[in-house]
């Protein structure tokens, strides 16, 4: 039994669909890893990275005040990063619920990290990641990464020069949904918080920094988009491209989320301003998606031996591979309406 139409036309046609292994094996050796680990291991690492990239905020103001350029723009790399890691990471894992056992913090620590840091809404946020995304990754006109897509863009504009518009877009795009969704106490909500978030560092950047107004706002503008370009890459890589499939024949989500997930290996600098969950150990959070970053890269060794001990592959590939692949078949990815996967299997 194959996974595509065509014999041969790639790795997944390889996969026995009729001898697929079961989710449910998979979580209970998950669980036992998740049974042994603390506290620390589960949230106090990740809080622990907070910490210490809340504590580059007033290191980058005063960096910032300086009259040397090399250190005003290290402080504006330490606000970029500072701000990718608090809003991309943290406003990630808060959307899962994924900072704290307690169940009652989630909406809270969403609307810190998502909306007053990260200036977007957290209502749509949830709508479009958490109720969408996730439970139909790579379904075509549901969960197929198409928000992602510019298809009137030429593709060096897209991957290289349109990511740095997005810290501007942000809020306009927000908006601009919650009209559209007719959610207008949630518009009046993201107004009051976003404002707020924008005000108390425009406000630091201006009484620290001794910054004008135009000053603090084209910080404020370089900064965040110090690091959109990779932001937009690896949403892009981790799924557009590999298997897509329509609804009415949706795979099973074992099947689902290890054919149309890939991972990114792991880096420093990105691997901290997005997480783990988003980089190295994406094919881990799809599948497990309640996990703390730290989690899910202590999970990363069972899980790719499970699925390497199967039929299922276990998706892999470098950034400079993903960003070739873009390039060359752009408009197959990115104009096109993506192809739909023939699945023919054991539901």
């Amino acid at each position: 039994m194959k996974a595509n139409g065509k014999k041969g036309e790639n790795v997944y046609d390889s996969v026995k669909l009729d001898n697929l292994p079961k989710f449910s094996d998979l979580r209970s050796k998950v669980d036992v890893v998740i049974k042994q680990s603390s506290w620390w291991d589960l949230y106090g690492v990740d809080w622990a990275i907070t910490g210490i990239f809340v504590a580059l905020f007033p290191v980058s103001l005063l960096l910032i005040r300086s009259e040397s350029w090399v250190n005003i723009g290290t402080g504006i790399f330490l606000l970029g990063w500072m701000h990718s890691a608090l809003a991309t990471k943290n406003g990630h894992l808060s959307a899962h619920g994924s900072l704290s056992s307690n169940k009652s913090w989630t909406r809270p620590l969403s609307v810190l990290f998502v909306e007053i840091i990260g200036s977007f809404s957290e209502e749509l946020a949830y709508d479009i990641h958490i109720k969408e995304h996730h439970p139909y990754t790579n379904i075509v006109g549901i969960g197929d990464s198409s928000t992602w897509k510019m298809p009137f863009l030429p593709r060096y504009v897209y991957m290289f020069v349109a990511p740095l518009l997005l810290p501007p877009f942000t809020p306009l795009v927000s908006i601009a949904g919650l009209v559209e969704k007719k959610a207008f106490f949630g518009l009046v909500k993201y107004c009051v918080r976003a404002g707020f978030g924008l005000f108390v560092l425009v406000y630091s950047l201006m009484n620290v920094s001794h910054c004008s107004l135009w000053g603090a706002l084209a910080i404020v503008w370089a900064s965040r988009a110090m690091l959109s370009i990779p932001y937009i890459h690896v949403n892009i890589f981790q799924h557009i491209g590999l298997p897509m499939y329509a609804k009415e024949s949706k795979p099973v989500r074992l099947y689902q989320m290890t054919t149309g997930v890939l991972n990114l290996p792991r880096s420093p600098s990105i691997d901290y301003a997005f997480g783990h969950s988003i980089i190295s150990c994406h094919v881990e959070h799809h599948l497990f998606p309640n996990l703390s970053d730290n989690m899910c890269l202590k999970i990363k060794p069972v899980v790719s031996k499970f699925l390497k001990n199967s039929t299922l592959p276990y998706n892999e590939k470098s950034y400079m591979n993903r960003l070739g692949l873009f390039l060359e078949k752009y408009d197959t990815l990115m104009v096109n309406a993506p192809p739909i996967t023939h699945f023919v299997g054991i539901q």
